[in-house]
C-alpha cells in the first residue's frame, strides 16, 4: 500500500514536520511455544511515542554516514534497492539500526569477521552510555574494538511514514534480527522503563485487554509475524516491502487513519495519538 496524506488536522498553517529517516529492530528469538520479539515501553515524558511499547531503534544521525566503519554482507546498493532509495543513505540506515539496537538493549549485529557476532559486546554497559551520551561515536567504538557492522544479519522487513497530523514526522524502516547466539536484550536504557520478550500473539492480546499500547506500526508488525512459527521462517520468507503512508480521511474529523488492518486495529480497540 502507497498511499497519500489527504489533510494535516493538526496543522494551523497546513505545513507537516519535516520527515527524517529513522530505522527500527525487530529482534525475534524461538521460544517455548513459538517466536518472541523484544518489546520496550518507552519513559512517559519522551517526546515522541511516550508511554509507547515500541521496537528499539530511533532516528539516523549524521555519524552513521561515517566511511571508516567496517561492513560485511549485503552491500549499500543492495540494501538500497530494497528500501527503495540510494546507497549511502541505505548504508545510513543499517548503521543507524545496528547502532540503536546496541545502544538500547546492548544487543551488537557486529563481529570481529563476517563469520558471525560477537557473543559479549565489548565495553560492557559503560560502552553504551558512552555511545548514548555521544562521547564516544559508533565507528570509534567499533574501530577501537576491531568489530564489523554483519549487515546480512537483518533483514527488511516494512517502511512506514508518520502521517502528517505528528508534530514529529519519520521515515521508518522496519528490519528483523535473529538475537546473536550468548547475547543478552536488556532494559538498561534511559529511554525505556520497561523491556521483556513475548510472542506477537501475546503482545497484540496485551495491547487488546488495555495493559499496553501500541502505534499502528508496531501493531502491524506484531500482526505480521503471527504467521510464523519459527526464527528460521521468518529470516526464510520472501517479503516484498512497500511503503505504507496512513492516510487521513478528510470528512470524519481527526480521524480515521487508514492503513493495511486498519479495521481490524481499530476495531478490537485501538485509538489514534490524536484521541488519547
Amino acid at each position: 500500500m502507497n498511499s497519500e496524506i489527504k489533510t494535516n488536522p493538526r496543522s494551523l498553517d497546513g505545513a507537516a514536520a519535516p520527515i527524517k529517516d529513522a530505522a527500527s529492530v525487530i529482534l525475534v528469538r524461538d521460544g517455548a511455544s513459538g517466536i518472541e520479539v523484544f518489546l520496550q515501553r518507552r519513559v512517559k515524558g519522551m517526546a515522541f511515542a511516550g508511554g509507547m511499547t515500541v521496537f528499539p531503534g530511533g532516528r539516523v544521525d549524521s555519524a552513521d554516514g561515517s566511511p571508516d566503519i567496517g561492513w560485511s554482507g549485503p552491500s549499500p546498493e543492495w540494501w538500497g534497492r530494497q528500501w527503495g532509495t540510494d546507497s549511502a543513505t541505505s548504508r545510513q540506515l543499517v548503521l543507524a539500526a545496528v547502532r540503536e539496537t546496541f545502544e538500547e538493549c546492548g544487543v551488537l549485529l557486529a563481529g570481529p569477521s563476517a563469520d558471525g557476532a560477537v557473543s559479549t559486546p565489548p565495553g560492557g554497559i559503560e560502552g553504551r552510555e558512552m555511545l548514548e551520551r555521544h562521547k564516544l561515536s559508533f565507528s570509534d567504538y567499533l574501530r577501537r574494538e576491531k568489530l564489523i557492522v554483519l549487515s546480512g544479519m537483518l533483514k527488511p522487513w516494512s517502511n512506514w511514514i508518520t502521517p502528517s497530523v505528528e508534530p514529529r514526522r519519520y521515515d521508518t524502516r522496519f528490519f528483523v534480527a535473529a538475537l546473536p547466539a550468548g547475547q543478552i536484550a536488556d532494559d538498561a536504557t534511559s529511554e525505556a522503563d520497561a523491556a521483556e520478550w513475548m510472542s506477537p500473539t501475546d503482545a497484540i492480546q496485551s495491547w487488546c485487554d488495555g495493559t499496553s499500547m501500541l502505534l499502528p506500526p508496531t501493531w502491524s508488525q506484531l500482526h505480521s509475524l503471527c504467521a510464523f512459527d519459527s526464527v528460521s521462517d521468518v529470516m526464510e520468507s520472501r517479503r516484498i516491502v512497500d511503503t505504507v503512508i496512513p492516510e487521513i480521511v478528510q470528512d470524519v474529523g481527526a480521524g480515521p487513519l487508514l492503513f493495511p488492518g486498519s479495521d481490524l486495529y481499530i476495531r478490537v480497540g485501538g485509538t489514534l495519538p490524536w484521541q488519547r
